[in-house]
């Protein structure tokens, strides 16, 4: 190529748009030596281009026509952080159909239409890179796609979203109520006014889609990943669960055996010993393991204007480097391999259940007869008064169980007459077996 500048067109310039601009002005100096082109932001999209803003430098380049963008020839690359599905996915699909590259943090449109998105730059001979989209300043997605190449990645865990760790390590911290930690959270920025997508586990499955498409090269979607949210943890749940040993993490966990995967979200009993245990506050942090390297573990700040921008531009520098070496489109492998979902009875994992029982002889051998029916053996059981000892309240950690037979013998509980209520049943990663 025989140009010497890069152009960019930026849609949006909110957090992470206004720390893409400011890493780019900082970092001129490096970026034309890493790529060889100098980079220039010839056009940011906004909402209102009146608004008072941080970098008062590039008012002059603000607009809010988005065919300022995808119809400017000169513009090579467009860079997207305006966040959600539409206008997002059509400005996306619109740059890739004009021959324009595309660096996106937008996690919800990857999970939704990655597949979409990826098949028409492979037409198109453009790249399309997304690391930001999951776990801000950690480069996971690169080492999947690149670090990994050579090997096959069975298990990749991870704590992908950081409100609902801030929250869980608050609760642990402090031995507080879920309801008084939210509140601390959204007051200080952490969550959201309307905290759903966070607490309920949506923001986090729809990361571990994005994941374990790129890890297992599937075409998973969002409805393939079993969602729980933290809003039912409870403060007794995390004092027993440290008392056995265990804290209470977000867990998005993607798993294969052979050809069969299964993805799911959900809070789970992670053993001390294990590195994600520590993984505390806002920070994320994503396990895997390949079957020629074995376990390796990415750490790191999950969100923020500084570390999702890092990512956002670190992308677009391969972008440059890929227009420079005439090689933009390739570095992408879209999902081939066919999808194959593990039913209820090959997810294997241990399992936490804390119940509330009539105080009585024989309601031990009940409930431990129940799980012997279906070959659940016990690794742990903790016995404690429980309504001023009227009942008792039971901990019980399993050794391996299926996630089927385990819902059969939740089920089986219920109809008990010594069981009076099923408070919590946790998986539990780490530890033996696990």
């Amino acid at each position: 190529m025989d140009k010497q500048t890069v152009k960019l067109g930026l849609m949006g310039f909110g957090t992470v748009g206004t720390g893409v601009v400011r890493i780019i002005q900082a970092h001129q100096e490096d970026l034309q030596k890493q790529t060889g082109l100098g980079i220039e932001i010839k056009r940011i999209l906004v909402q209102d281009a009146e608004k008072t803003r941080s970098i008062p430098s590039m008012n002059s380049v603000l607009t809010t026509n988005a065919s300022d963008l995808l119809d400017d020839p000169e513009i090579d690359v467009i860079v997207e952080v305006i966040g959600g599905i539409s206008p997002a996915r059509e400005y996306i699909l619109a740059a890739l159909e004009r021959g324009k590259h595309v660096v996106t943090a937008n996690k919800d449109l990857m999970a939704l239409h990655g597949g979409e998105i990826l098949q028409k730059a492979q037409e198109k001979g453009c790249d399309v890179y997304y690391e930001a989209s999951v776990a801000g300043g950690i480069p996971i997605l690169r080492a999947l796609v690149e670090g990994f190449s050579s090997d096959r990645i069975t298990k990749m865990m991870g704590i992908v979203n950081g409100t609902t760790n801030y929250i869980l390590t608050k609760m642990s911290q402090d031995g507080a109520d879920y309801s008084d930690v939210l509140k601390e959270a959204q007051a200080l920025g952490y969550a959201e006014a309307d905290p759903t997508s966070d607490v309920e586990g949506y923001d986090a499955a729809r990361k571990m889609a994005i994941l374990a498409t790129l890890g297992f090269r599937v075409p998973m979607k969002l409805e393939d990943v079993d969602v729980k949210g933290i809003s039912g943890v409870t403060k007794e749940d995390i004092a027993y669960g440290k008392k056995l040993g265990y804290e209470v993490k977000l867990l998005g966990l993607a798993r294969r055996d052979g050809e069969a995967i299964e993805v799911s979200v959900q809070p789970t009993m992670v053993a001390k010993s294990h590195p994600l245990a520590s993984v505390n506050g806002v920070f994320n942090a994503v396990y895997v393991h390949g079957e020629a390297v074995g376990e390796t573990m990415f750490y790191g700040p999950g969100a923020g204007e500084l570390p999702t921008a890092t990512a956002v531009v670190s992308d677009l520098v391969t972008v440059v480097k890929n227009m420079k070496l005439g090689v933009n489109g390739r570095g992408m492998v879209a999902p081939y391999k066919e999808k194959i979902l593990k039913d209820d009875k090959q997810k294997l994992s241990k399992y936490f259940l804390r119940i509330v029982v009539a105080d009585k002889r024989g309601v031990l051998a009940q409930i431990t007869q129940l799980l012997a029916d279906k070959n659940i053996s016990l690794e742990q059981v903790l016995q404690q008064p429980y309504n001023n000892g009227e009942q008792a309240e039971i901990i019980i950690v399993t050794h391996l169980a299926s996630k089927g037979d385990m819902d059969e013998v939740l089920q089986g509980m219920e109809e008990l007459e010594i069981v009076s209520e099923v408070k919590s049943c946790y998986r539990v990663e780490g530890g033996e077996q696990a």
